[in-house]
């Protein structure tokens, strides 16, 4: 059985992890520990974050874990989508306890009116994920509400809401040789990656769809996004079999079937901005416990005192694999290129020293590890960390129960706290913010606020634009450090709960660093409002732990990126791989 409890291993020389949502400590019987939980001053640095990759914690990876283990089945209800591609689908998967189905709507949607754009009203089809399998009624409501997305309302058994665009020079090149009996090119397809991509996914109570309180309980839902996750892995078969319709009704009886082979390798793009990148601020309970599992998993990877020669060969192919992985993928973004091919130079050096070293001597993930940390670029030091958890499912697995944070409302303040508490508590955990000069120009150089037109976050230019009066809440470092040098100037023996019925406008400040104290990989230790700040950072770190690979940063503020490449279909998920198909096959050896 997988364990899902918390080791024993300290976390790191300063407060202890003690958050009540987790699971309390456990002892193993195992030789002394080499290895601790990585430091927040080096984990929670966006330079760090913004070089995750996916792993075995994934929320991808651990759904199809889960139906393949569950025994998992799709049947397709319907599928009326006529020549010009319009029409709907239903596609219901079954688990061993409920239903849940995909409801398809495909569009004809003109040139003119294609945006991957938040501000965009058409699309080329759009989706819910319904739970239970919908009645005609259902169909019929949601083919007035879903297709126009935010200017219309799903119900609660409706679980998310989405739309997707085609990736128009692929589609057409798959759908014009199929129907002259020809497969698609390859390569042009490995460029691309995808036939449609989505521009939002949607759940979490959003237009009226389910709250996440009222899914939570159940033990599909139990780790985070796995109701977004199952959406677009069921639009990506509803995508797979409208490029072989649309290629019939061109073709007819000549028309080649699209051989899965091909089929596999294609997934589901994504085009993430802005609206996404606050969510690790806003959600700080629920990022630290995705931070802790993380953590948690390598320090329990690290500390294994020998390896069999089962484990080092699944390491030694996942990093060949990998290899081929990192060969391809490209970006046009200086950022993201410059470290693309860091990557490719250090994973070369990576796996030379694994060749050279012997994994079968003691604690010989350790060692890798301490190796790495002193030669590879972050970038690399963090595909490495993903690497080396791959032979360890039996001891990984489980922690994906300890990932989600309960819905308890918003904390509640301490207010017999003195003020010398406070100010001991922001001296400890937010040293690195008191050392920002927060007087510079550059350091408050943006302010986040919400549009007015589409109600989604943006990112101004504080000293250029008449924005400050719509900040959000999203500078926590400033607003720590303006907490701390008003009460550095009062009486320390004060009480919170005095103080802030006098200066009510920290209550925010106050409210987050108790809680930030208690959960140390809450807080991202950056100037989130910094002239030097790259947005897309924040938006790798979550979609990393989603499962993406090959992020594609198309300016600071927006990326693109490929989800479920390689992974089975659902009529293949009971032979197939259902984990490490993230990572590409090895070529045939002649």
């Amino acid at each position: 059985m997988h364990d899902n409890r918390m080791s024993d291993t300290p976390p790191y020389a300063g407060p202890k992890q003690d958050d009540k949502t987790l699971p309390q400590s456990s002892a193993h019987n195992a030789p002394a520990s080499p290895a601790q939980w990585r430091s927040p001053a080096d984990v929670m640095r966006l330079s760090r974050l913004g070089s995750f990759h996916q792993c075995r914690l994934s929320f991808m990876r651990i759904l199809t874990r889960r139906m393949q283990r569950e025994k998992w089945h799709l049947s397709t209800q319907e599928f009326a989508i006529d020549d010009n591609g319009v029409g709907h689908a239903l596609y219901s998967m079954q688990g061993p306890d409920r239903t849940y189905t995909l409801i398809a709507f495909a569009h004809d949607l003109p040139d003119e009116l294609r945006s991957d754009r938040v501000i965009a009203t058409a699309w080329d089809a759009t989706f819910a994920l319904f739970d239970g399998v919908p009645s005609t009624e259902d169909v019929t409501r949601l083919s007035k509400n879903v297709p126009v997305q935010e200017a219309g309302r799903v119900s609660p058994t409706e679980l998310t809401l989405s739309r997707a665009n085609r990736s128009v020079r692929l589609w057409e090149h798959v759908v014009s040789e199929l129907a002259q009996g020809r497969q698609p090119d390859t390569e042009l397809i490995d460029s691309v990656g995808y036939l449609m991509r989505t521009t939002a996914v949607y759940g979490s109570g959003k237009f009226g769809a389910s709250d996440r309180q009222g899914i939570a309980s159940r033990s599909e839902f139990s780790a985070p996004f796995q109701a977004e996750m199952l959406t677009v892995y069921l639009i990506r078969t509803f995508v797979r079999d409208l490029v072989q319709h649309m290629a019939h009704c061109r073709g007819g009886d000549a028309t080649a079937k699209l051989s899965p082979t091909i089929a596999r390798g294609l997934g589901i793009g994504n085009s993430t901005g802005l609206g996404m990148a606050p969510f690790l601020i806003n959600h700080p309970q629920l990022f630290n416990n995705w931070i802790v599992v993380r953590e948690e998993a390598l320090v329990r990877v690290r500390n294994q005192p020998s390896a069999t020669k089962q484990q080092i060969e699944c390491f030694e192919n996942v990093l060949e694999r990998s290899v081929v992985s990192v060969d391809n993928w490209h970006s046009a973004h200086a950022i993201q290129a410059e470290k693309i091919v860091e990557l490719k130079r250090d994973i070369e050096s990576l796996r030379q020293h694994t060749a050279s070293m012997n994994l079968s001597d003691e604690f010989p993930w350790n060692r890798l590890y301490e190796w790495g940390a002193e030669n590879l670029c972050v970038e690399a030091q963090e595909c490495l960390v993903s690497l080396m958890m791959e032979p360890y499912g039996d001891i990984i697995d489980g922690l994906d129960e300890c990932m989600s944070a309960p819905d308890t409302g918003i904390p509640r303040i301490d207010g017999a706290m003195s003020l010398a508490q406070l100010a001991d508590l922001i001296r400890e955990h937010y040293s690195w913010a008191l050392a920002i000069d927060w007087d510079e120009k550059e350091s408050s150089a943006r302010a986040w606020y919400v549009s007015e037109e589409k109600l989604e976050p943006r990112l101004g230019e504080r000293h250029e634009e008449p924005i400050e009066s719509y900040e959000q809440p999203l500078a926590p470092a400033r607003d720590i450090v303006q907490l701390y040098r008003v009460i550095t100037e009062l009486n320390a023996e004060l009480l919170t709960a005095e103080f802030l019925m006098q200066q009510p406008q920290h209550r925010y400040a106050v409210r987050r660093l108790q809680l930030c104290a208690r959960s140390p990989y809450a807080e991202i230790q950056d100037n989130t409002i910094s002239a030097a700040l790259v947005p897309f950072d924040m938006l790798r770190c979550k979609l990393a732990f989603f499962g993406a690979i090959h992020f594609d940063p198309r300016s600071d503020r927006w990326l693109r990126i490929c989800l479920y490449a390689n992974a089975p279909y659902p009529e293949e998920l009971a032979e197939a791989d259902a984990d490490t198909w993230v990572y590409p096959q090895l070529p045939v050896k002649p």
